[in-house]
This record gives C-alpha cells, structure tokens and sequence, in this order.
C-alpha cells in the first residue's frame, strides 16, 4: 500500500489529528464506500449479504487494528494481538447495531478503547482526537489498561480470567429485550468457571439466553500455545454441544486463505482482498445467524479461529503484550501501522457507521449508561428483641427480612453455594424458592425462585455481584470458609463500583459458620483468615465489613446496607442461638460510630476490651466478671463497623464514586476506647482491629485466630487459640500492673 502523510492528504477530519499514517483508497471503494451501510437514522445494516455492509465491516475491522496498534505502540505498552485476531466479529456486532459488549479478556482494552474512540463514547472523557486517545492509554485518569468501571460505554470490568460471563447473564436477565455478546479468549477457556457458571445458568434460567460467547480461537494465549490450540473444529464444536449449547457457529479463516499459510490458524489480513471480503461476509453472515439464534432462546456460541495478531505488528503470543522496544518509530510496528493504514474517507466512513450503529454512542445507549429502576421498599418490618431475653439467631432474623425485599423486589436474587438450611436462613428458600427446574415443596424448589444454589462460589459471587454492577439488589451468602473462592470476582465489582460514573446497589454479602462454629468439621471449615482480605480492602474507602453482635444488631446492619450505593458490604455472624445485647438504637449509633459500648464497670483501673464478633463476646464477658471481682474496672466495646474508626487519610474515600467520609473523631474515639489497658478480641484474623490499634495509645495487646484444628465445641476451639475467658483476665491483669 502507498502511504501518505496527513498533509497530503484532503479534509482531514478534526478526529483523525493524530494517526501517524495514511493510506490510500482502496479498490472499489467509489462503489462499496460511497455512503455509509448505516443510513442515517438507523441503528444497523439493513442486510449482512449487502456487498456495501461487507466491504465496510472490513473496513471497520482495520480501523480497530490499526487504532489498537498505535495506541498501544505510542507507550509501547499493552495488548493488541488477541484483540486483533477477532477484530473481524466486534465490527460485525457493531455493524449488525449490538453495542451491548462485555469482554471475559482484560487484555482486549485497547481494542474496546478504540471502538469506543470511533463511536465518539470517549469524548465524555475529553477525547476528541487519536492523539488525545493516545496520550490518555494507560495514564491516570484515563485508559486504564484493563476495562475498568471509569470508561464511558463499558459495560463491566475485565482482568482476571473467568469473570465476563458472569457479567453478561446477569446483564441478560435484567435485559431480556437485548443481546449482550462478551468475548472469551482460547487462553482463559481453561478456567474452569466459563462453562460450568454458564451450565448452571442455563438450567435455571433456560429461556435467558441473550447473552452470547465469541469465542477467539486464536492458538495461543499469554505467552504460549493456548491449551485447546490441538482441538480440531469438530472436536470444538462438540465440546461446546457438549456443554449445553444448541447453535454453535464457527469461522475459521483458514477455508478462505489463499496465500497457503501453514498451520491450522492463519491470518485473514494477509488474503488477498476479495478473500478478505468473503472471509469477512462469512464472519458478517455468522455473527447475524449466531445473535438471532441467541435472542430467539437458543444457547448460542459464536466462534471465530485467526491467528492470534492478525494484521498487527507480530503473531502467535508474540503479539500479545509490547515491550519497551516496541515504539512507535521501531521498524516492525512502523511497518505494521503502513500495513493498515486507511485514506481520510475511510476513516470517517468508519466513524460514521460506529456512531450510527446501535443508535448513538455506547456511551449514551448501553444499558450500563443508565440507572436501573428499582421499587421501593418501604420501611422494613424491623422485629426487636428485649436484651437480656431468649437467645436468637442472628441469621434467621436477617433471612426474614431478605424474603421480604425479595417479594418486594422481583429482579431480587439471593446466591449460595453451601444451602441456606445449613447457615439458619431457610425462611429465605421457604419465602423465596430455589430456583430448579424440579418443583418440590418439601425442598423449597420451584422454576421461577429467586435462589440460586450452584456448587460454586464463583458462580454465586459472580451472579449477585454481576447483578448489583449492573444494577440490582442481590445477596450473597456463604460460609466464611468457602467465600474465599468467589472473592476475586467479588473485590472486581467493588473496584469497579469505586469508579463507577452512575450510583447503584451495592454488593451485599452475608457470610456464616464462623471458625468458631465449625468444631467438629475440623480446619477444612475454619478459614476466618479471609477477614484479613476485608481488612485490607477496608483502606479503599467503599468496603465495609459489618459484624453485628446479635439478632437485633444484624437486622439494622441489614437494613442500612440496603440503602447504600457502590460499596461493598460484608455481613458476618453466626448461626448459633445467642445473647441479645444491643438495641436497635445501639447498632445504629455503632454502624455511624463504628462502635458501641455494651457494658461498664468502674475500678481502680480500667481495661477496655474491642471485640470483633458475637460468639467472641462469650468469654470476653466471663473475663469482665472475673477481673470486677478484683476490682479493675471494665468496659466492652462491640466494633460493628471497623472501617469508620480509620482516621480519613488511611483510606482512599475521597476516591470513591459514592464517597462516605464519616470517621469517628479523635474524641469520641477516646470515650470509646481509653483506658490503662486496652486488649483487641476477635475470632478472625487480627488485621480488622487495625484501626483501633493504631489510635490507641493505652498499653494494649490482640487476642485473634491462630489456625483451625478438630473439638467438639466452640468453646474448646477457642481455648485451643487462646481465646478464653482465662488467658483474657491473665493478660488484663498484667497489662494495668
């Protein structure tokens, strides 16, 4: 191709001020490139079999690689080959006017950075031109470089494998009337979560099937040959009617190769260019076929096989990530970029069509722009407890009131792994049902529940926090043990809630069968360690772990979670009958001040006990009466909301979308908390009295979780970690001595 530079070139377009080369028109651009296959006032072409609709979804495909490179090249960082082997099916998706795009691959951002530049979605960003978009790749407050929830028109976040889907099915549930195509690399289809969360969805929801796979089967992943690279295209095909899905459409650019590339994946850009426009028809023609298959209640998947780093500056995993060497004026991307480069009348050709397509800007149209309605909830029927009476379980007064919000709120979805019956919340499956495809009374099941019960943290996480990203209510519970493994997609939504540009619900977990429960299971149940995860995650500002220490407690923590937006709430208690001890008025100034006191004595000295928890109280409050018996004083403080007695600099809510800068004050925190001793208690991991310990200026000391072993009781458990009412006075007394 004849590469010429912008001042040769005529009206240049005021976006284009930055593209480093140009090219020259190419063949029968005058018959195919004349007008835009998108008419104006229409969202789509009006027939993918349309010569026009071809040559410019070609066209498009072009533009991505050519934008993907350069961006990336001009910090010589970034990914542009997985992008660029499928660049063919996301101009399709856009021509055919689905904008709704989610990715699985955190890797494919530039790409979606640059369909978003060419729909115009980044100038609510301030980016009007390439040159801006190249300034702002990978830099604060600009592109960063996986998908976050800060650019307008992206739907969801990316960066660890085997999270998109979860993203699109829960986008797909709450939008049924729309299609929500997420793209999955060959390289991360080894997590085990894709398939078997998309399984599990399907059974429950078999007619929401609007959301749709595209597979880029490109041979390799990160830095090596992709573990499927072997699998010929039956055996790929079977694989996925193995796993459930009725349509399965495949492209596979080596049947129209006319350059006898060797090897099973080739690249499409090096076809002569009427095989290019067949290879890309065909791609046209199967997306249209796959996404009206999809929206018609088939489980579909679109599959398209090229070479990884078709049409960029190398291939094979080669192309997958830049490195210092890889500049914009190295040879290799120099010749790459001339390779693609495209006239002025292309490119705004190309522009056009991408902010026709789909009605307007991603960032004006996607379902994620908007703020999902939700009805109201009212007042909740609060039940209160007299202190001092009958024990209760914390969980079943909370699980009574999530039944109420589910019926309240139909698009309400509770998520668990382990059973709700086995955690003290079956009124949850009794008010709510379990979603199966099985009606049955006596187990709470039925078709249309609002329960999802796969074996699968990650799927649970994953649907109740897709959910809420995308704008529901949802509640995940679990036992503290296992939650661990739905964290990751769990702390993505969190990030991304932080950052995102419109309010929504947020994220509310509840998670039971503490370690000290959990006895007689052994250590394979006794994990409190992941409370050392929310502490840490406590400094982003939009996470709040909540530990009520009763009945009455976790319905107010409830009930104020719900009226929270964009944060992360974790809700920990047991599924023990235990003392009520607070009032409601208690927990409330508790959550607002973090802590509460629930009892004093005075003496000559006084130890201060923090306490994390309910089932810890039990011997914190045998200790309390053995030391008034020698007369030092006492005081037990119940931390419910650790992150409010932060100083403000230690976490970064000024950050947050929906910043919360309430923290107790230096005052009201020495009312709490001062004393001649001060001894932390908690029956997890020593990381959430954090806060306490770096205000307090008492001699104090932690009493916390060591490891798990096999009791009989809980009371046996925590003797085993130093927990007792013994080992607390001996440290007290030493302590104010």
């Amino acid at each position: 191709m004849t590469v010429i530079t912008p001042k040769a070139s005529s009206a240049l377009p005021h976006f284009c001020e930055g593209i480093q080369y140009f090219g020259e028109t190419l063949p029968d651009f005058e018959t195919y490139g004349a007008k835009p296959a998108i008419e104006s006032g229409k969202v789509a072409i009006a027939d993918p079999t349309d010569a026009a609709a071809v040559y410019q979804t070609l066209l498009a495909a072009d533009a991505l690689r050519y934008l993907t490179l350069q961006v990336t090249g001009s910090k010589a960082s970034g990914h542009p080959g997985g992008f660029a082997s499928q660049a063919e099916a996301y101009a399709a998706l856009v021509m055919l006017g689905y904008k709704n795009i989610i990715t699985e691959v955190g890797h494919h951002a530039p790409g979606f950075y640059s369909a978003m530049f060419l729909d115009r979605s980044l100038e609510d960003m301030e980016i009007f031109t390439v040159q801006q978009l190249r300034d702002r790749f990978r830099e604060k407050h600009g592109l960063l470089g996986h998908l976050s929830g800060y650019i307008p028109g992206i739907l969801a976040p990316a960066g660890p494998l085997g999270q998109g889907q979860h993203f699109a099915m829960a986008a797909a549930l709450l939008h049924p009337d729309k299609l929500f195509p997420f793209t999955v690399g060959d390289g991360g289809l080894g997590e085990p979560y894709i398939i078997s969360s998309i399984a599990h969805f399907h059974t429950a929801y078999p007619s929401a099937t609007n959301f749709l796979p595209v597979l880029v089967w490109n041979g390799y992943s990160q830095e090596h040959h992709s573990m499927v690279s072997l699998k010929t295209n039956e055996e790929m095909q079977a694989y996925w009617q193995g796993n459930g899905f009725a349509e399965v459409v495949l492209v596979d650019a080596k049947d129209f190769d006319d350059q006898n590339q060797p090897g099973a994946y080739v690249d499409s850009t090096a076809f002569s260019f009427p095989q290019r426009l067949a290879f890309t028809k065909a791609v046209l023609t199967g997306v249209d076929k796959a996404a009206r298959s999809a929206l018609s209640g088939q489980l579909t998947v679109f599959i398209i096989k090229q070479l990884k780093g078709a049409g960029v500056h190398a291939r094979g995993a080669k192309s997958h990530n830049l490195y210092p060497k890889d500049t914009l004026d190295a040879p290799h991307i120099v010749n790459a970029l001339q390779a693609r480069a495209l006239s002025p009348e292309i490119w705004q050709l190309v522009r056009t069509n991408a902010e026709r397509a789909g009605g307007g800007p991603a960032a004006k149209t996607v379902v994620t722009e908007f703020e999902l309605p939700l009805p109201e909830l009212g007042e909740l029927p609060l039940e209160e407890y007299a202190v001092g009476g009958e024990p209760k379980v914390a969980t079943t007064a909370m699980g009574r009131l999530v039944g109420i919000v589910g019926q309240k709120d139909q698009n309400f979805l509770v998520t668990n792994a382990d059973g709700n019956e086995a955690s003290g919340i079956a009124n949850i499956n009794q008010a709510l049902k379990i979603i199966h495809p099985t009606t049955d009374d006596l187990y709470n099941q039925a078709p249309n529940g609002q329960v999802y019960e796969p074996l699968s943290e990650d799927a649970c996480a994953g649907l109740a926090a897709g959910l809420s990203l995308m704008g529901a209510r949802t509640l995940w519970c679990s036992y503290e043990s296992f939650a661990i493994n739905g964290l990751p997609i769990w702390q993505t939504v969190i990030q991304a809630m932080a950052e995102l540009r419109r309010p929504t619900p947020s994220t509310i977990t509840l998670f039971t069968a503490g370690a000290l429960e959990q006895g007689r299971n052994g250590w394979t149940h006794q994990r409190p360690e992941i409370e050392a995860y929310f502490a840490a995650l406590m400094r982003n500002g939009n996470v709040f772990p909540l530990f009520p220490p009763d009945a009455n407690s976790i319905q107010v923590c409830y009930d104020w979670a719900l009226t929270t937006k964009n944060k992360g709430i974790v809700i920990t208690a047991s599924k023990s009958p235990l003392p009520i001890r607070t009032t409601f008025a208690q927990t409330r100034q508790g959550l607002q001040a973090g802590a509460v006191s629930l009892h004093e004595v005075a003496g000559d000295k006084k130890v201060v006990f923090a306490v994390i928890g309910d089932m810890t109280l039990l011997p914190v409050f045998e200790a309390a009466a053995f030391l008034e018996n020698e007369g030092i004083g006492v005081k037990i403080v119940s931390v419910i909301n650790p992150r409010r007695l932060y100083r403000p600099h230690d976490t970064a809510w000024d950050t947050c979308a929906a910043p919360d800068g309430d923290f107790l004050d230096d005052a009201k925190f020495a009312e709490l908390f001062n004393g001649d001793a001060l001894i932390g208690v908690t029956g997890g991991a020593s990381g959430l009295l954090e806060p306490i310990m770096l205000r307090s200026t008492a001699k104090r000391d932690t009493f916390a979780w060591k490891r798990g072993e096999t009791t009989a009781s809980a009371g046996e458990l925590m003797a085993f970690n130093g927990l007792t009412a013994q080992t607390l006075t001996k440290r007290a007394i030493a302590l104010v001595h």
